[in-house]
């Protein structure tokens, strides 16, 4: 394991964003040798949660960098060291938020890391002051960007980070709005034509060691989001006490409704946006408080359950790094078309490895729509810390009773998975039928379906 560096000629692997440990090496942007300005990519590093590009603290010459593609690199650990510039001012050097383990080397702890970079002006770590040129704005990508799409001048912005450098919430501050945390900047690596890629390149592009000359099997690590997956599925099967409930709606009506709203908004719409409206009527307590509970997140350490408010709903994506949950804040506050954009937008962004690291946390309540690969009914794990998480299954034809006449209808399949700690079995089946209810009743849907025209 690297530690720390003590040369101020090392930059070291900043903390990429949510308090991730490490990173790994995807491709170098840079050479030996080669002289970069700040702000220019040093490499792409994939994280638990999306591909980043590793912007230069400052301008200088490449003498050494530490690592090759595919290895795992530990924040704080030395990624790049520059020569010595001669006649000129000390080199600028980024002070790492670095986990424990890593700090506990230097003896320096740090308060809120997050709190740190945003102040400091940069889209990760914190800059010791610099040498510019005069006059010259001092803001990071993040922050010109965000003042261009709120149209904010930054001539006309004290900044308040280290130096002068103009932060986020300067910006924020000179736009009106609430400061947030800065997002990380996420870009998809390109890919090699598949005719110029070797053997050796295609075994490297997806991990995978081939093992014995015919090839006739191959050994994947857990890397990045693969990694992550396995350890959050673990970890919520040895604490959590999964159970499920399944049962099927009748969605013939609402399909029709469905259609309608298509061929109004010329929107593409499934049934998804429709099964998250009617979720967060129940969890918002409309049809009992005790329904609340399956809006709950446990803290095991605290030995405590919280009871959420907010509807922060996640929405399992399938991607080719593995499955992200990207999420949609505050969605009790939304009709049925603004939940379908959300969730195509969010899905688009997550498989296209784009989406901010700040819209993959924080759900309070997930929906895995497996349906739309196929199959029924299935037992979905809980995204943890989590209470409950709902299924989807492939909507089909069958046979159904209305008025005590048969006939043939549209059924949707639903399961319903719980943490028997949090929620009785009894809550979960109301809570299933209710949702059942309101997806065969469209007319209480119908007032936040209606289209904007």
């Amino acid at each position: 394991m690297k530690r720390p560096s003590a040369n101020p000629n090392d930059f070291c692997l900043p903390d990429l964003g949510e308090g991730l440990e490490d990173a790994e090496l995807i491709e170098w942007s840079v050479h030996v040798g080669q002289r970069v300005e700040e702000n220019d990519t040093l490499a792409k590093m994939e994280t638990a949660k999306a591909l980043v590009e590793v912007p230069s603290p400052r301008g200088g010459t490449i003498a050494e960098l530490h690592g090759k593609p595919g290895e795992t690199i530990k924040v704080g650990a030395p990624l790049v060291t520059y020569q010595v510039e001669e006649k000129a001012a000390p080199p600028a050097r980024r002070t790492m938020a670095v986990p424990a383990a890593a700090s506990a080397g230097n003896g320096h702890g740090r308060a809120n890391p997050a709190e740190e970079r945003r102040d400091a002006g940069t889209v990760v770590g914190s800059l010791s002051e610099t040498s510019e040129e005069s006059g010259k704005v001092r803001a990071a990508p993040a922050v010109r960007r965000l003042a261009r799409d709120k149209g904010v001048d930054l001539q006309n912005i004290a900044g308040t980070g280290i130096g002068g450098r103009i932060t986020l919430a300067d910006v924020e501050a000179a736009s009106g709005a609430e400061p947030t945390s800065p997002p990380v900047e996420t870009r998809q690596v390109p890919d090699i034509a598949p005719e110029q890629k070797t053997p050796k390149q295609e075994s490297a592009d997806n991990g995978a060691i081939v093992s014995g000359s015919a090839a006739d099997a191959t050994r994947t690590p857990f890397r990045g989001v693969r990694r992550t997956i396995a350890e959050r599925l673990r970890h919520s099967v040895d604490h959590a006490i999964h159970y499920t409930v399944m049962d099927e709606a009748d969605v013939s009506s609402l399909d029709e409704l469905r259609r309608r709203l298509m061929g109004a908004s010329n929107e593409k719409i499934t049934f998804l946006p429709f099964v998250s409206f009617a979720i967060c009527r129940v969890l918002s307590g409309k049809y009992g408080e005790h329904l609340r509970r399956l809006n709950s997140t446990v803290d095991d350490e605290k030995q405590e359950i919280v009871q959420n408010r907010p509807i922060h709903l996640g929405i399992a994506t399938d991607t080719d790094s593995g499955l992200m949950v990207p999420v949609i804040r505050n969605a009790e506050r939304m009709g049925v078309l603004e939940i379908g954009r959300h969730i195509a937008r969010l899905a688009r962004a997550a498989r296209e490895r784009t989406i901010p690291a700040n819209e993959l946390h924080g759900s309070t309540f997930t929906i895995s729509n497996f349906g739309s690969m196929g199959g029924r009914f299935g037992t979905p794990i809980i995204n943890y810390p989590e209470s409950a998480i709902l299924a989807v299954g492939r909507a089909r034809e069958g046979v159904v009773v209305r008025r005590g006449m048969l006939g043939v209808g549209k059924l949707l399949p639903l399961s319903l998975t719980c943490d028997h700690r949090v929620i009785d079995g009894a809550t979960a089946a109301t809570a299933l039928t209710k949702i059942i209810d309101l997806l065969q009743s469209p007319d209480e849907l119908l007032p936040a379906a209606r289209p904007e025209v």
